[in-house]
């Protein structure tokens, strides 16, 4: 199921929804001559471009993308809530998990949906992709970011027996806000934690230790707004993270993982999420835990750790 935040097909096309079926086919045609890898195109955009005609580029296609039955579309996925566990055929331990990943995005959404429809309006389904796709960026933005916390909490969870893993957390003081919480504490024995799950609907980069894209605001920092979120537990807990990390889909990122610098001896890093696991697991420069260490500080985690 690709991003609420992801552009429409005709979007990808350049076409407006209401175009005929010869309009769609030759700005197909177009797009794939300027976006195809042998004549200088983008892989990543070649393959959109195929996506968006498979979507729409039959009447039975486009008729059920328009009504929000994406036939195209994996018949599991959908934008509905979905448990944070791995694979069912993994026979592997997992990590503790405490709190509740993507539920303080998912209340937000289902809030703002309602008061854009309309208060006192049925909404038979809030999951509806055709509704979705209609509801302001704002929106789609909070669906977007639950769904992110989600999936990287199912990634999380098989890291393994000896990984305590706390979503959703409040990082001090501020109550009730999304300045104030961190989406995933991780703690194991390659140290401490601190993660950022998002999903911008489009590409990013990094400039001065920071993540930019066009989709973000220009005064957006989302490294620097979450090593304040960790300051601000590191005091409440007593501890100090080894790194933190913003975790974005696997398409949107130009490398799986780029380091970004340090802050406050915390390694910063900008991480696709396929390859979070695989790097948790790896030791990290700056602290690292283990035996009566890694006790004392799950012991104090626990104890200051309050779920938005």
């Amino acid at each position: 199921m690709p991003s609420p935040l992801a552009l429409s097909p005709y979007a990808v096309l350049g076409v407006a929804a209401h175009a005929t079926h010869s309009e769609l086919r030759r700005a197909y045609r177009r797009k794939l001559r300027e976006t195809h890898p042998d004549t200088g195109g983008d892989a990543v955009q070649f393959h959109r471009v195929q996506r968006a005609w498979e979507q729409v580029g039959t009447p039975e296609a486009r008729a059920a993308y328009d009504s929000g039955a994406d036939r195209s579309a994996t018949p599991e996925r959908t934008w509905a809530p979905r448990a944070p566990s791995p694979r069912a055929d993994s026979s592997r331990p997992q990590a503790r998990m405490h709190g509740h990943p993507g539920g303080w995005y998912r209340e937000r959404y289902l809030d703002l949906l309602q008061e854009w429809v309309g208060r006192g309006a049925s909404i038979p389904n809030p999951y509806d992709a055709a509704l979705i796709r209609s509801a302001p960026r704002e929106v789609r933005h909070l669906l977007a970011c639950a769904i992110a916390e989600e999936e990287t909490a199912v990634v999380l969870a098989g890291l393994g027996i000896g990984f305590s893993v706390w979503h959703d957390v409040l990082a001090g003081p501020v109550v009730g806000a999304d300045a104030g919480k961190i989406d995933h504490i991780v703690l194991g024995p390659t140290g401490l934690w601190g993660l950022l799950s998002e999903d911008w609907g489009g590409p990013v980069s990094t400039r001065r230790g920071d993540v930019i894209g066009p989709a973000l605001r220009r005064d957006e920092r989302p490294m620097h707004e979450l090593a304040g979120r960790a300051r601000r537990f590191e005091r409440e807990a007593k501890v100090r993270f080894s790194a933190l990390a913003v975790v974005v889909p696997d398409d949107t990122s130009p490398e799986g993982v780029i380091e970004l610098g340090t802050i406050r001896r915390a390694r910063t890093l900008l991480v696709q999420r396929p390859r979070l696991a695989d790097l948790v697991r790896t030791r990290p420069s700056g602290l690292a835990f283990g035996g009566t260490d890694l006790f004392e500080v799950r012991t104090r985690i626990q104890g200051a750790a309050h779920f938005v």
